[in-house]
């Protein structure tokens, strides 16, 4: 089943809400412990001459065990029993694994409310004026599309591939041309990251580097003290590294987000060199075991071939020290800039190689198309999303839960 069809099935199917799965499971395993449970004789309530002598019995042998201590032996459950409990264990599992799911939902869903809103909203108006599927229609779809910061190719691309569904499918209702739109939309973005990695790889032994590249202002140093932070708390050494000596506040916001978070700082003075902070810091990590090193570096892309000395310096130290690092080189994107992020993306694709997208302040912004933009124009993962202000609204970003999340509303509206 394709995403689009998961989609339409969640929101738009107009079906009746399915059981859960867990209940459906629930309902299904073990049915043999239930019948054993139930099939368990009464016990037997014995005769009033005998439970006097039992109940006489009973007394003198507490009175034996009073005197006499003896350690307590706990008897064993039952077959029935200890089958109840797992089926309890069970249906308590899938639950807290359904609540985990729901509430990773629920983030998207909140974090990408106004580019919903935008995006429905830039659709909506878009078929007000429908009367039907001519080359106007067309022409404003085109512009609808790149408004919506989808991207130039990506808007031509559906505006070709729909000349030719619209008439497959004979849409000719508002809801139906939607459909239809939505539907290339999910397609081409399923089909464009069919072969892309969004996992954050790590070192199979010794500490692992991420490099973090983008320009200034972008949220950069932020997510780098939220990763400390997840990181940290999961049970790793954290250690970070002020390499954008350019700006003294740059080093300074580094520094407070080490004491908020409880993680070391490598610093030097402002104008040091950059790629001496990072030796310093991965020598350090290795001596002392560090699990994950977090690295920030300046982003003047207005001083572009310095820059590039710059970040190809670092990169050289971290190699010479570790030859398998950096493990990811993630650059850090604004998504409230909609298409300027996307050239800021391939300015620094020019600068360095690039493994990964950081898209900060998703959930300010109304300008969330520009995730397919960045998957089908610039082939570039993206890994992390910002989804809120809290500590732990930095998330690894889920495909499914983004295209849900950005859609999910032109789909229901039938």
């Amino acid at each position: 089943m394709g995403l689009f069809d998961k989609l339409k099935r969640a929101f738009g199917g107009g079906q009746a809400e399915a059981k859960p799965e867990s209940e459906e499971k629930v309902a299904t395993e073990n049915p043999a412990p239930q019948a054993e449970v139930e099939s368990t004789p009464a016990a037997v309530e014995p005769a009033p001459e005998e439970k006097t002598k039992a109940d006489q019995a009973e007394v003198n042998q507490e009175s034996v065990e009073t005197e006499s201590k003896p350690e307590v032996e706990v008897a064993a459950p039952t077959p029935a029993e200890s089958a109840e409990a797992e089926v309890e264990e069970k249906v308590a599992q899938k639950p807290a694994q359904e609540v985990a799911a729901n509430e990773e939902t629920k983030r998207y869903e909140r974090g990408l409310a106004k580019s919903r809103k935008g995006f429905g909203a830039k659709i909506n108006a878009l078929l007000a004026n429908f009367r039907s599927v001519d080359e106007d229609f067309f022409e404003e779809l085109e512009e609808t599309l790149i408004e919506a910061d989808v991207g130039f190719e990506t808007a031509m691309k559906i505006s070709d591939q729909l000349r030719d569904e619209v008439k497959f499918q004979n849409a000719k209702k508002k809801a139906d041309v939607s459909d239809v739109i939505v539907e290339k939309l999910v397609d081409l973005y399923e089909a464009e990251g069919e072969n892309e990695d969004n996992q954050l790889h790590f070192a199979t032994q010794g500490p692992t580097v991420f490099l973090f590249v983008g320009v200034n202002g972008v949220g950069k140093t932020t997510t780098i003290g939220k990763l400390a932070h997840r990181y940290q708390a999961a049970g790793k050494k954290v250690l970070m590294a002020a390499a954008d000596t350019f700006r003294a506040g740059a080093i300074e916001q580094l520094v407070e987000w080490g004491k908020r978070v409880d993680v070391e700082v490598v610093r030097k003075p402002e104008k040091s060199d950059p790629a001496a902070v990072v030796f310093e810091a991965v020598k350090k990590a290795k001596e002392e075991d560090y699990d994950l090193l977090l690295v920030d570096t300046a982003g003047r892309l207005q001083n572009k071939v310095n820059l590039m000395n710059e970040l190809e310096k670092i990169q050289r130290v971290i190699t010479r020290e570790l030859p398998d690092a950096p493990h990811e080189v993630l650059l850090a994107l604004d998504a409230t800039t909609g298409q300027n992020a996307l050239t800021q993306a391939k300015q620094f694709g020019e600068v360095t190689k690039v493994s990964g997208i950081v898209l900060t302040k998703l959930d300010g912004t109304a300008r969330g198309g520009i995730v397919l933009a960045i998957r089908n124009e610039l082939h570039l993962p993206v890994k992390l999303v910002g989804l809120g202000e809290q500590m732990d609204d930095l998330r690894d970003f889920n495909p499914e839960e983004f295209v849900y999340g950005l859609f999910k509303d032109l789909i229901a509206q039938r």
